[in-house]
């Protein structure tokens, strides 16, 4: 990937878009660093150390956003009302016949999806910082009024505070889209990187933070801790690359005085197709319990409390619940992407078809066994990583600050991006790549 780079930073024009993708993560994370008014940030930190082994809905939204989320700052909600509107209308465009239409409409119909996915980005920026602000005057002392203030100061506070949250977020999709219009890579992807990066450095002081105690478990877990990161890592590559490839054979045809077909090729399926989304919605999914704790408090003794002792971040049960909910999305989310009878039809249509099995049901039928064991597969490897911070703090008391769907977004995008870069030296045709 450095030498990747060093060849896209030889040729001018590529220079250019790195170095403009480099200057809007750099407005990113200044406005990241931009104080809302009326909040206290030193207080809204405060509580959020107490509830960072909670396991609940504002831990996952801290991540996203960099730990500007945590601070109340303007790039609070950053990127997830736009990945929650993506994942939406993903899903209803195969629920919806218009939305479905839409999207077989090629260039023109994906920009009316688009559109579409801002204004339900929009909405739901909106309704992320309503929840935010009630959470804050209902559980914190952060908000910067007193009793005393008139009902119009405490009016015009909520409506400055999630008007700052709303422009934050779509400010962050304003700069998301340049970087991919301009720069290089998926813009958000990229945002959500480096707001996942920018955690990287007190994370690290944390972790090592622990082998100053007297401990002496310390200095044996936190070394440990980073050569299974090391590990990670290169499993996390190795699926990202891995895929099973089905041999295609076209049939030969005579159109005039040309042949064509008559070559052989592969239909390639990745094991890792559904990327992170299977764990973004089963952690949205298994932190509803202890967000509503936030809003209802429990009884002592009641049902409601033993449901959220069971769905405590640390206890067996949520790691079952959690575990089997990766393979249900994941399984889920493939089927929406991957419909064997289409492939199964195009192949037909193209005179195409799978040495040894018969067009039609057998293909479809092979296609489906194929992507059952692949999914299946893929499943697992989500769900190991997703549950190695929970496994790895219960066996050492050590607490993981930086967990396994981090250091995914964080290779994944990084291997994206230089994918991207490879395809476009391949197209300016640059010597130092092709050689």
């Amino acid at each position: 990937m450095i030498q990747t780079l060093k060849n896209a930073w030889a040729i001018p024009e590529l220079r250019k878009k790195l170095l403009y993708t480099l200057l809007i993560v750099i407005v990113y994370r200044i406005g990241g660093a931009i104080p809302v008014p009326y909040l206290d940030s030193a207080v809204l930190q405060s509580w959020f150390e107490e509830q960072s082994s909670s396991g609940n809905i504002f831990s996952y939204l801290n991540v996203l956003s960099g730990d500007n989320f945590s601070k109340g700052t303007l790039m609070a909600l950053s990127v997830s009302p736009y990945i929650n509107a993506q994942i939406i209308i993903q899903l209803l465009t195969y629920a919806l016949p218009p939305l479905e239409k839409l999207a077989k409409e090629g260039m023109e119909g994906r920009k009316k999806l688009d559109k579409i996915t801002r204004y339900t980005a929009l909405a739901i920026s909106v309704f992320q910082a309503w929840a935010y602000y009630l959470t804050l005057k209902n559980q914190t002392s952060a908000l910067m009024y007193t009793s005393s203030d008139g009902t119009f100061a405490k009016v015009f506070s909520e409506i400055v505070i999630i008007m700052c949250f709303t422009a934050g977020s779509f400010l962050t999709i304003w700069l998301g889209n340049q970087i991919s219009e301009k720069g290089i890579g998926n813009g958000i992807s990229i945002l959500l990187f480096a707001g996942i990066i920018a955690r990287l450095p007190s994370d690290v002081i944390r972790d090592f933070g622990y082998m100053s105690l007297d401990d002496t478990k310390y200095k044996i877990l936190v070394p440990l801790l980073y050569i299974i990161y090391i590990f990670m890592i290169v499993l996390i590559v190795f699926m990202n690359n891995a895929e099973r490839r089905i041999p295609i054979a076209y049939a030969k045809r005579v159109v005039g005085r040309k042949q064509y077909g008559g070559q052989n090729t592969y239909l390639p399926i990745k094991v890792s197709m559904a990327g992170v989304l299977p764990i973004i919605f089963a952690m949205a999914f298994m932190s509803l319990p202890s967000t509503l704790e936030l809003f209802i408090t429990p009884k002592e003794g009641g049902i409601y409390e033993k449901i959220l002792n069971v769905f405590s971040y640390t206890h067996p049960v949520y790691g079952i619940l959690y575990f089997i909910l990766i393979i249900a999305f994941n399984y889920f989310y493939v089927s929406m992407q991957y419909n064997p009878v289409e492939i199964a039809n195009n192949l037909r249509q193209a005179n195409g078809s799978i040495p040894g099995i018969r067009p039609g049901k057998p293909t479809v039928d092979y296609l489906r066994r194929v992507m059952s064991k692949i999914t299946l597969l893929g499943a697992f490897f989500l769900g190991l990583i997703a549950l190695f911070p929970i496994i790895y703090g219960a066996t050492t008391g050590l607490q993981v600050a930086m967990g396994g769907t981090s250091i995914l977004i964080v290779v994944s995008v990084a291997l994206e991006t230089a994918r991207t870069l490879e395809s476009q030296m391949m197209m300016r045709h640059h010597k130092g790549f092709l050689e």
